[in-house]
């Protein structure tokens, strides 16, 4: 695994927590891939104290499963997590794009458009954790400018373990096709024109079938187990 190095300036805490989030997110460590404290601390150059504490605020993400007596584990979902997940995200996007296009239309259509133009590029040269950041910013823009608060906390409180299983499911195989980044060109066009009907179906069907490739994976893994 590639050095761990941390970014400045932030609290020593929270860049521990922020730099071990991001090194789950891309995939550094495999989904269910056992954390050694001792490792993580050696890389970033600390004590274990930020460390153990970052695990527990990566817990409280439902990035890491910590066992006691055990250790501590990147979470594996279930069929049953998964399903759960898509749901909810079904439930919540349409409603934060709607929201956005009233409060933050033109920042919200600015950072769908900067996620898309990061796509190409990462499609091109089949960087699956290029394509997963960007496909992260462009359903984070719809929270980030819903002017509601509370929907963008709901959002964050899964938004990890989404961004996690992109990268380390579907990304691969986006970046070897074009029907993601053409769902979201599609996605894109609709919210701008503000045909919400229209947008909710997409996103359906977009989530849902992100779904079916994060479960057919799934199966794969236990199978091979």
């Amino acid at each position: 695994m590639r050095s761990l190095k941390l970014d400045a300036p932030k609290s020593l805490s929270q860049r521990v927590i922020l730099r071990l989030r991001q090194a789950i997110i891309d995939g550094e460590f495999a989904l269910g891939a056992a954390i050694s404290e001792e490792m993580v601390a050696n890389s970033f150059g600390v004590s274990r104290t930020p460390v153990r504490e970052a695990l527990g605020q990566l817990q409280a993400q439902g990035l890491v499963v910590i066992r006691p007596q055990v250790g501590s584990f990147v979470f594996t979902p279930s069929a049953e997590d998964i399903a759960a997940l898509c749901t909810f995200r079904i439930a919540l996007e349409p409603r934060a794009a709607e929201l956005a296009f009233r409060h933050g239309r033109d920042g919200a259509i600015r950072a769908m458009n900067e996620a898309i133009a990061a796509m190409e590029p990462a499609v091109a040269a089949r960087d699956n954790i290029a394509y997963g950041r960007a496909d992260a910013a462009f359903h984070e823009g719809l929270f980030a400018h819903c002017g509601n608060r509370y929907l963008a906390e709901s959002y964050q409180l899964v938004s990890g373990r989404v961004a996690a299983l992109r990268t380390n499911l579907t990304s691969p195989i986006d970046v070897r096709t074009r029907s993601s980044f053409d769902e979201h060109r599609k996605l894109l066009d609709l919210f701008a024109r503000g045909e919400f009907a229209a947008f909710e179906a997409a996103m359906t069907t977009h989530i849902t079938n992100s779904g079916v490739v994060y479960a057919k994976a799934l199966q794969v893994e236990m199978s091979a187990n």
